[in-house]
Protein backbone atom coordinates (compact mmCIF):
# COMPACT_ATOMS: atom_id res chain seq x y z
CA UNK A 1 0.00 0.00 0.00
CA UNK A 2 1.27 3.45 -0.91
CA UNK A 3 1.77 6.23 1.59
CA UNK A 4 1.18 9.82 0.61
CA UNK A 5 4.93 10.51 0.71
CA UNK A 6 5.42 7.82 -1.97
CA UNK A 7 3.63 9.92 -4.58
CA UNK A 8 5.69 12.21 -6.78
CA UNK A 9 4.72 15.89 -6.51
CA UNK A 10 3.24 15.90 -10.00
CA UNK A 11 1.07 12.85 -9.30
CA UNK A 12 -0.01 14.33 -5.99
CA UNK A 13 -1.13 17.57 -7.62
CA UNK A 14 -2.89 15.63 -10.38
CA UNK A 15 -4.94 13.63 -7.90
CA UNK A 16 -5.86 16.62 -5.76
CA UNK A 17 -6.89 18.68 -8.78
CA UNK A 18 -8.61 15.85 -10.63
CA UNK A 19 -10.42 12.79 -9.28
CA UNK A 20 -9.28 13.45 -5.71
CA UNK A 21 -6.74 11.91 -3.38
CA UNK A 22 -8.21 9.06 -1.32
CA UNK A 23 -6.57 9.36 2.10
CA UNK A 24 -6.95 6.85 4.92
CA UNK A 25 -7.21 8.18 8.46
CA UNK A 26 -8.01 5.44 10.94
CA UNK A 27 -11.10 3.54 9.77
CA UNK A 28 -12.14 6.21 7.26
CA UNK A 29 -11.36 6.98 3.65
CA UNK A 30 -11.70 10.57 2.48
CA UNK A 31 -11.56 11.68 -1.15
CA UNK A 32 -9.99 15.13 -1.09
CA UNK A 33 -10.05 17.56 -3.98
CA UNK A 34 -8.47 21.00 -3.88
CA UNK A 35 -6.96 23.59 -6.18
CA UNK A 36 -5.11 25.42 -3.38
CA UNK A 37 -1.33 24.82 -3.62
CA UNK A 38 -0.59 25.81 -0.01
CA UNK A 39 -3.16 23.31 1.26
CA UNK A 40 -1.62 20.55 -0.86
CA UNK A 41 1.79 21.39 0.61
CA UNK A 42 0.55 21.30 4.22
CA UNK A 43 -1.36 18.04 3.77
CA UNK A 44 1.76 16.57 2.13
CA UNK A 45 3.82 17.55 5.18
CA UNK A 46 1.45 16.53 7.97
CA UNK A 47 -0.03 13.41 6.34
CA UNK A 48 3.14 12.08 4.69
CA UNK A 49 2.93 8.74 6.54
CA UNK A 50 -0.75 8.05 5.84
CA UNK A 51 -1.95 5.40 3.38
CA UNK A 52 -3.54 6.48 0.12
CA UNK A 53 -5.86 4.34 -1.97
CA UNK A 54 -6.48 4.13 -5.66
CA UNK A 55 -9.92 4.99 -6.96
CA UNK A 56 -12.73 3.39 -5.01
CA UNK A 57 -15.18 3.91 -2.18
CA UNK A 58 -14.67 6.85 0.16
CA UNK A 59 -16.60 7.56 3.35
CA UNK A 60 -16.30 11.31 2.90
CA UNK A 61 -16.13 13.51 -0.20
CA UNK A 62 -14.23 16.73 0.53
CA UNK A 63 -13.82 19.55 -1.96
CA UNK A 64 -11.99 22.66 -0.80
CA UNK A 65 -11.56 25.29 -3.47
CA UNK A 66 -10.68 28.91 -3.86
CA UNK A 67 -13.70 31.11 -4.48
CA UNK A 68 -14.09 32.12 -8.14
CA UNK A 69 -14.51 35.55 -9.67
CA UNK A 70 -13.12 38.78 -8.33
CA UNK A 71 -12.63 37.38 -4.82
CA UNK A 72 -9.89 35.10 -6.14
CA UNK A 73 -7.76 38.20 -6.70
CA UNK A 74 -8.98 40.83 -4.25
CA UNK A 75 -10.02 38.87 -1.15
CA UNK A 76 -9.22 35.20 -1.84
CA UNK A 77 -11.23 32.73 0.20
CA UNK A 78 -11.57 28.97 0.62
CA UNK A 79 -14.91 27.20 0.64
CA UNK A 80 -15.88 23.62 1.43
CA UNK A 81 -18.27 21.66 -0.73
CA UNK A 82 -19.62 18.21 0.09
CA UNK A 83 -21.97 16.63 -2.41
CA UNK A 84 -23.26 20.05 -3.43
CA UNK A 85 -23.76 21.27 0.14
CA UNK A 86 -21.74 24.03 1.82
CA UNK A 87 -22.17 23.69 5.59
CA UNK A 88 -19.32 26.12 6.38
CA UNK A 89 -18.97 29.78 5.53
CA UNK A 90 -15.99 30.67 3.31
CA UNK A 91 -12.81 31.64 5.16
CA UNK A 92 -9.71 33.60 4.13
CA UNK A 93 -7.63 31.34 1.93
CA UNK A 94 -4.74 31.47 4.42
CA UNK A 95 -7.01 29.42 6.72
CA UNK A 96 -7.45 26.59 4.21
CA UNK A 97 -5.64 24.03 6.34
CA UNK A 98 -7.47 24.78 9.61
CA UNK A 99 -10.71 24.55 7.61
CA UNK A 100 -9.60 21.17 6.24
CA UNK A 101 -9.01 19.83 9.76
CA UNK A 102 -12.33 21.23 11.02
CA UNK A 103 -14.10 19.68 8.04
CA UNK A 104 -12.54 16.28 8.78
CA UNK A 105 -13.74 16.53 12.39
CA UNK A 106 -17.20 17.61 11.24
CA UNK A 107 -17.54 14.65 8.90
CA UNK A 108 -16.71 12.13 11.62
CA UNK A 109 -18.76 13.73 14.39
CA UNK A 110 -21.82 14.10 12.16
CA UNK A 111 -21.70 10.90 10.14
CA UNK A 112 -19.75 8.14 11.94
CA UNK A 113 -22.69 6.75 13.91
CA UNK A 114 -21.37 3.21 13.96
CA UNK A 115 -19.24 4.55 16.85
CA UNK A 116 -19.95 6.45 20.02
CA UNK A 117 -18.01 9.64 19.23
CA UNK A 118 -16.67 11.61 22.20
CA UNK A 119 -15.02 15.01 22.00
CA UNK A 120 -11.82 13.90 23.68
CA UNK A 121 -8.18 13.09 23.12
CA UNK A 122 -7.16 9.49 23.65
CA UNK A 123 -3.65 8.14 24.20
CA UNK A 124 -2.22 4.76 25.12
CA UNK A 125 0.73 3.68 27.24
CA UNK A 126 1.66 0.17 28.40
CA UNK A 127 -1.61 -1.21 27.07
CA UNK A 128 -3.76 1.33 28.92
CA UNK A 129 -5.73 3.97 27.05
CA UNK A 130 -6.54 7.32 28.63
CA UNK A 131 -9.54 9.32 27.40
CA UNK A 132 -9.18 13.08 27.94
CA UNK A 133 -12.46 14.97 27.41
CA UNK A 134 -12.29 18.71 27.93
CA UNK A 135 -13.70 21.99 26.60
CA UNK A 136 -11.57 24.38 24.51
CA UNK A 137 -8.98 26.26 26.53
CA UNK A 138 -8.57 23.54 29.15
CA UNK A 139 -5.05 22.55 28.10
CA UNK A 140 -6.20 19.19 26.76
CA UNK A 141 -4.38 19.40 23.42
CA UNK A 142 -1.23 20.80 25.04
CA UNK A 143 -1.15 17.87 27.46
CA UNK A 144 -1.92 15.46 24.62
CA UNK A 145 0.93 16.86 22.50
CA UNK A 146 3.37 16.72 25.41
CA UNK A 147 2.52 13.07 26.09
CA UNK A 148 2.86 12.21 22.40
CA UNK A 149 6.27 13.87 22.29
CA UNK A 150 7.35 11.62 25.17
CA UNK A 151 6.39 8.42 23.42
CA UNK A 152 2.72 7.92 24.23
CA UNK A 153 0.71 6.43 21.38
CA UNK A 154 -1.72 8.90 19.83
CA UNK A 155 -5.14 7.48 19.02
CA UNK A 156 -6.75 10.90 18.55
CA UNK A 157 -6.46 14.50 19.64
CA UNK A 158 -10.11 15.44 19.11
CA UNK A 159 -12.42 12.48 18.54
CA UNK A 160 -12.53 9.31 20.61
CA UNK A 161 -14.25 6.49 18.70
CA UNK A 162 -15.82 3.81 20.89
CA UNK A 163 -17.12 0.68 19.17
CA UNK A 164 -20.37 -0.10 21.01
CA UNK A 165 -20.23 -3.86 20.55
CA UNK A 166 -17.02 -4.43 22.51
CA UNK A 167 -15.98 -0.93 23.76
CA UNK A 168 -12.79 -1.06 21.69
CA UNK A 169 -11.24 2.36 21.09
CA UNK A 170 -10.70 2.68 17.36
CA UNK A 171 -7.68 4.86 16.51
CA UNK A 172 -8.08 8.01 14.46
CA UNK A 173 -4.58 9.53 14.69
CA UNK A 174 -4.36 12.90 12.98
CA UNK A 175 -2.31 16.05 13.56
CA UNK A 176 -2.70 17.63 17.01
CA UNK A 177 -4.26 21.09 16.91
CA UNK A 178 -2.50 23.64 19.10
CA UNK A 179 -3.50 27.22 19.71
CA UNK A 180 -1.77 30.44 20.67
CA UNK A 181 0.75 30.07 23.51
CA UNK A 182 0.56 26.26 23.38
CA UNK A 183 2.39 26.28 20.05
CA UNK A 184 5.52 27.79 21.59
CA UNK A 185 5.22 25.58 24.66
CA UNK A 186 5.34 22.39 22.61
CA UNK A 187 8.03 23.72 20.26
CA UNK A 188 10.20 24.27 23.34
CA UNK A 189 9.15 20.93 24.86
CA UNK A 190 10.24 19.03 21.74
CA UNK A 191 12.44 21.03 19.34
CA UNK A 192 12.35 18.13 16.85
CA UNK A 193 8.55 18.12 16.58
CA UNK A 194 7.20 18.76 13.08
CA UNK A 195 4.57 21.48 12.74
CA UNK A 196 2.51 22.79 9.89
CA UNK A 197 2.44 26.55 9.36
CA UNK A 198 1.08 28.74 12.15
CA UNK A 199 -2.12 30.40 10.93
CA UNK A 200 -3.09 33.63 12.74
CA UNK A 201 -6.43 35.37 13.10
CA UNK A 202 -8.68 32.31 12.96
CA UNK A 203 -11.83 32.16 15.06
CA UNK A 204 -9.71 30.32 17.65
CA UNK A 205 -6.66 32.57 17.46
CA UNK A 206 -3.37 31.37 16.00
CA UNK A 207 -3.43 27.66 15.13
CA UNK A 208 -0.67 25.22 14.21
CA UNK A 209 -0.84 21.45 13.86
CA UNK A 210 1.70 18.98 15.22
CA UNK A 211 2.36 16.00 12.96
CA UNK A 212 1.26 12.67 14.43
CA UNK A 213 4.10 10.23 15.18
CA UNK A 214 4.80 7.73 12.43
CA UNK A 215 4.42 4.84 14.88
CA UNK A 216 0.94 6.02 15.88
CA UNK A 217 -0.12 6.26 12.23
CA UNK A 218 1.29 2.79 11.51
CA UNK A 219 -0.68 1.36 14.47
CA UNK A 220 -4.00 2.88 13.34
CA UNK A 221 -5.43 -0.60 12.82
CA UNK A 222 -4.78 -1.66 16.42
CA UNK A 223 -7.60 -0.92 18.84
CA UNK A 224 -7.08 -0.13 22.53
CA UNK A 225 -8.94 -0.59 25.81
CA UNK A 226 -9.85 2.38 27.99
CA UNK A 227 -8.61 2.29 31.56
CA UNK A 228 -8.89 5.95 32.64
CA UNK A 229 -11.08 8.93 31.81
CA UNK A 230 -9.39 12.14 32.91
CA UNK A 231 -10.76 15.69 32.59
CA UNK A 232 -7.67 17.94 32.40
CA UNK A 233 -7.63 21.61 33.32
CA UNK A 234 -4.60 23.85 33.09
CA UNK A 235 -4.20 26.38 35.91
CA UNK A 236 -1.09 28.55 35.96
CA UNK A 237 1.02 27.68 38.98
CA UNK A 238 -1.22 24.82 40.12
CA UNK A 239 0.18 21.57 41.44
CA UNK A 240 -0.71 18.37 39.59
CA UNK A 241 -3.75 17.03 41.43
CA UNK A 242 -6.14 14.17 40.64
CA UNK A 243 -9.63 14.23 42.13
CA UNK A 244 -11.61 10.97 41.76
CA UNK A 245 -15.06 11.11 40.16
CA UNK A 246 -17.91 8.79 41.16
CA UNK A 247 -19.29 6.65 38.35
CA UNK A 248 -22.60 8.50 38.18
CA UNK A 249 -20.87 11.85 37.78
CA UNK A 250 -18.40 10.38 35.30
CA UNK A 251 -21.26 9.10 33.14
CA UNK A 252 -22.88 12.54 33.00
CA UNK A 253 -19.63 14.33 32.24
CA UNK A 254 -18.70 11.99 29.39
CA UNK A 255 -22.24 12.10 27.98
CA UNK A 256 -21.98 15.89 27.87
CA UNK A 257 -18.90 15.51 25.66
CA UNK A 258 -20.37 12.88 23.30
CA UNK A 259 -21.43 14.11 19.87
CA UNK A 260 -23.92 11.36 19.08
CA UNK A 261 -24.94 9.89 22.42
CA UNK A 262 -28.59 10.80 21.89
CA UNK A 263 -28.50 9.81 18.20
CA UNK A 264 -27.48 6.27 19.16
CA UNK A 265 -30.30 5.99 21.69
CA UNK A 266 -30.25 2.81 23.77
CA UNK A 267 -27.05 1.65 22.08
CA UNK A 268 -25.27 4.84 23.13
CA UNK A 269 -26.62 4.68 26.68
CA UNK A 270 -25.53 1.07 27.09
CA UNK A 271 -22.07 1.63 25.56
CA UNK A 272 -21.40 4.70 27.66
CA UNK A 273 -22.54 2.96 30.82
CA UNK A 274 -20.25 -0.01 30.24
CA UNK A 275 -17.36 2.29 29.29
CA UNK A 276 -17.44 4.33 32.50
CA UNK A 277 -17.99 1.24 34.65
CA UNK A 278 -14.68 -0.10 33.39
CA UNK A 279 -12.65 3.09 33.86
CA UNK A 280 -11.23 5.10 36.71
CA UNK A 281 -12.44 8.70 36.40
CA UNK A 282 -10.72 11.87 37.57
CA UNK A 283 -10.68 15.62 37.40
CA UNK A 284 -7.08 16.70 36.87
CA UNK A 285 -5.59 20.15 37.38
CA UNK A 286 -2.01 20.97 36.48
CA UNK A 287 0.29 23.93 36.05
CA UNK A 288 3.52 22.29 34.85
CA UNK A 289 3.83 19.78 32.05
CA UNK A 290 6.67 17.83 33.65
CA UNK A 291 4.57 17.23 36.78
CA UNK A 292 1.56 16.25 34.67
CA UNK A 293 3.60 13.75 32.68
CA UNK A 294 5.10 12.20 35.80
CA UNK A 295 1.63 11.66 37.22
CA UNK A 296 0.30 10.15 33.98
CA UNK A 297 3.30 7.83 33.79
CA UNK A 298 2.61 6.64 37.33
CA UNK A 299 -1.00 5.88 36.40
CA UNK A 300 0.05 3.98 33.28
CA UNK A 301 2.60 1.92 35.21
CA UNK A 302 0.47 1.20 38.28
CA UNK A 303 -0.30 -2.49 38.96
Amino acid sequence: MLNLSSLAPGELRRRFAGPGLVLRTGPFRSRIRTDIPALVDTISLLYADYPVDEEGFADFQLHLEGTPGWRRWLRPQVRFDQDGLRPFKPLPIAQAHPMFEWVMNWCVSNKAHSYLVIHAAVLERHGRAFILPAPPGSGKSTLCAALVCRGWRLLSDELTLVRPSDLALVPLPRPVSLKNASIGVIRAWDPDAVFGPAVPETSKGTIAHLRAPRASVAAAGETARASHIVFPRYEAGAAAVLAPLPTSRLFTRVADNAFNYTVLGETGFDALGRLVEGCAGFDFSYGKLDEALALFESLAEAP
